[in-house]
């Protein structure tokens, strides 16, 4: 089962970004606002849009969470290889996604002391912010 959520999860994640899933959701709402005065603006013409995208909304949240959770679990494996691959890179840092968020703000800290201190790393980012 859970093979088949993830692939039916990205499928519909997939599509849900491209233009024609704005456009359908575009035609609907017109579709909806048109067929106001057929059922004279009813409070069950009003209620079926709003079921209709809060079901949607509800349904999203789900498959928006699966992507996004798969990208950063692909991400990070990424990163942890690139740090293994680099002989310089400390290895301790493989695995730090798992800390809380107290802990990665604390070793953030120590690594900005450490090496954030020096004007011209600050320099070089002005730099490249005065080109954007």
């Amino acid at each position: 089962m859970e093979h088949a959520f993830e692939r039916v999860a990205q499928g519909v994640a997939s599509w849900a970004g491209r233009p024609a899933a704005f456009v359908l959701a575009l035609a609907t709402i017109l579709v909806w606002i048109v067929s106001g005065p057929v059922f004279g603006w009813s409070d069950t013409w009003q209620l079926v849009i709003n079921t209709g995208t809060t079901i949607v909304t509800f349904l999203m949240v789900f498959l928006i969470q699966n992507a996004q959770n798969r990208d950063a679990s692909a991400i990070q494996a990424k990163l942890d290889e690139l740090i293994r691959a680099t002989h310089s890179a400390r290895n301790e840092f493989i695995g730090i996604e798992h800390l809380t968020q107290r802990e990665l703000e604390a070793l953030r800290s120590v690594l900005e002391r450490e090496f954030g201190s020096e004007s011209h790393h600050h320099e070089a980012i002005e730099r490249l912010l005065g080109r954007l």
